[in-house]
């Protein structure tokens, strides 16, 4: 995901950025992280919740002129949980790795993306977090103080990782949210 200087988030679409930008907490107690941890079983029920029921329209509907279509945004959480899960496992195992980065926006124009049910990347996501959680669970607060390296935030540690993946999600789920809401037709 390419960060937006919080500047230009003004100047973009209001469906863009629901959410606004990223923002690390401030609290990086082991008891703060446990917390966020425990989100992560609900990220899919709650991304499910969202697109069940629509028909192949609805989820070809772009979220905002010019945005993703609800299709491609959720099958993007897949590809994105998969390439952040293997960050994070590269942050536990190397010292401060520099983190992988991928052309969102040209990987969303793959057929994969067209020809697939959106229940397949759900089910993708469903295995993986159930995974992520696990490992997340079992990490000790030195863990959680692992760096990595990223173009967009710089070093940063695997707590702010876990925060950034968490708050990826809640922002295009609002995105999918707002669009539901705008066309009436499930909330």
């Amino acid at each position: 995901m390419t960060s937006i200087p919080s500047e230009r988030i003004n100047d973009m679409h209001p469906n863009q950025y629901p959410i606004g930008p990223f923002q690390a907490a401030s609290d990086s107690s082991y008891e703060a992280i446990i917390e966020r941890a425990n989100e992560v079983p609900k990220l899919v029920e709650h991304l499910r919740s969202l697109v069940d029921g629509l028909d192949e329209g609805q989820l070809a509907t772009p979220y905002r002129p010019g945005g993703w279509t609800i299709r491609q945004v959720v099958h993007h959480l897949a590809d994105n949980d998969m390439n952040a899960y293997l960050r994070f496992k590269r942050g536990l195992t190397e010292q401060g790795p520099m983190a992988s980065s991928y052309r969102e926006e040209l990987w969303a124009d793959l057929i994969d993306y067209e020809k697939l049910p959106v229940s397949n990347s759900l089910l993708l996501l469903e295995m993986l977090h159930e995974r992520f959680f696990v490992l997340l669970q079992e990490l000790s607060s030195e863990d959680y103080e692992r760096t990595i390296q990223t173009a967009v935030l710089g070093v940063i540690t695997l707590d702010t990782a876990l925060q950034r993946w968490l708050w990826h999600h809640r922002h295009h789920a609002a995105q999918i949210q707002n669009l539901l809401r705008t066309e009436s037709w499930k909330l």
